[in-house]
């Protein structure tokens, strides 16, 4: 192992006290999957070399991902970083982070769920380096929240996700999402895979403008990360890159994914099974596979079960809930085309990771990603590692979840 990925592994811990802050993308109790068959994991495979920067800047992007305003916000000390990560997880005491961090948050032009432009917001969170120093770029996309005070650009402290994985010296782009931030009263796409991917590609780029603007340099590594609804917006963004032959392509290096909905006709059937088993009366009376011949009142009991297994009554934040129109409609066509995020073949590394006991984000939509990408050629450059927490639920995943993330930019992220 090199000096680098040395130093890397030995704050992984540092990482642990995240655990509280993903505490949005929701929860439930843990039921053995037993009906998944056991996943092989495949091997790594070879991470592709790493391009040089461009040698000139970019023209300003004018539309989608056009820079519209950048409000400097503050600067945490890696002290503060320390400090809050001790008073959430005891396990982070003694381990400091590298570097204080600046953030900025950035206005830019992307799509809503209609492919209308709508303004969006996110968070740049840049590592205090010497004059000159390079880092990577990583994309984290934060999962399910239900308030808006919660997303990255109105939540710039030293506890935050994207704060924390900058300190460890990554430049990290950390988008709201439509539907937060300055687009808060928009309806938030939720697992509608077009608006959700332009969210991040448009930041993506507004980010590159203003970053070779200021002089904040990058080493021509991308990497792309979220859990839960992020493990979804991150899978969108990496297909929205590669089939829109976007530059960043040639940036991007890894993509890591954990628990994600990518198959939401999955996600949904599964969900649907938790309804039958807790709820005796639908029980009785549904079956998955005739949903459209659901009575009126049925279809309206089982939406509002649906609802508050995915959305609590006490959001502040809007969402749009056509994608479970199409499921209760019975439009497979239009969930596959309009919410799916997992049925291409990528042609970068891949690697999913799942707890068997999921119940909110079934692992078995993991499984689908899986099967699909590889069975459209992608081999051995897509593969999922199992949870081996216990149980290994959708929050009780996380740390184990971040543990991987950090082991594999490990040996890969350069200029750290």
């Amino acid at each position: 192992m090199n000096k680098q990925a040395w130093w890397f592994r030995s704050r992984m811990v540092v990482i642990l006290a995240m655990l509280g802050l993903l505490a949005a993308c929701g929860g439930g109790s843990s039921t053995p999957n037993d009906t998944v068959p056991p996943v092989t994991v495949a091997p790594a495979p070879e991470v592709p070399a790493t391009p040089s920067p461009p040698a000139t800047p970019p023209v300003a992007t004018v539309g989608a991902g056009e820079l519209k305003a950048v409000t400097e916000l503050k600067t945490v000390t890696a002290a503060e970083i320390v400090a809050a990560l001790a008073a959430g997880d005891g396990r982070a005491k003694g381990f400091t982070p590298v570097y204080s961090v600046k953030t900025y948050r950035l206005e830019y032009l992307t799509s809503d769920a209609d492919g209308l432009p709508v303004l969006a917001s996110g968070l740049v969170a840049v590592p205090v380096k010497a004059a000159g120093a390079r880092s990577p770029v990583l994309s984290y996309q934060h999962a399910t929240t239900f308030r808006d005070a919660e997303v990255p650009s109105n939540n710039a402290v030293a506890s935050e996700v994207s704060v924390v994985l900058a300190s460890l010296g990554f430049i990290v782009a950390a988008p709201d999402y439509v539907g937060y931030g300055v687009s808060k009263g928009t309806p938030h796409p939720y697992l509608l895979g077009a608006p959700s991917g332009a969210a991040v590609v448009d930041f993506l780029t507004a980010t590159e403008t203003w970053r070779r603007a200021n002089g904040v340099i990058d080493n021509g590594q991308l990497f792309l990360t979220g859990y839960s609804e992020g493990g979804y917006v991150t899978m969108a963004a990496h297909r929205a890159l590669q089939l829109g032959n976007s530059p960043h392509l040639q940036r991007l290096r890894l993509v890591v994914a954990g628990a994600g909905p990518y198959d939401v006709q999955a996600t949904l059937d599964g969900l649907v099974d938790v309804v039958r088993d807790e709820v005796r009366v639908l029980g009785a009376l549904i079956d998955p596979d005739l949903l459209r011949f659901l009575g009126s009142s049925l279809r309206r009991q089982l939406r509002d079960e649906l609802i508050k297994r995915l959305l609590p009554g006490d959001a502040d934040v809007v969402f749009d809930t056509r994608f479970l129109d199409y499921f209760l409609a019975d439009d497979q066509r239009a969930v596959a085309l309009q919410s799916s995020v997992h049925n291409w073949r990528p042609t970068l590394p891949v690697r999913l990771f799942h707890g068997r006991d999921d119940i909110s984000v079934p692992y078995a939509s993991s499984v689908s990603a899986l099967q699909t990408m590889q069975g459209l050629g992608a081999g051995s450059l897509v593969s999922l590692t199992d949870c081996t927490a216990a149980p290994s639920s959708h929050l009780g995943c996380v740390p184990d979840y971040l543990l991987y993330l950090l082991g594999q930019l490990a040996g890969v992220a350069l200029d750290l």
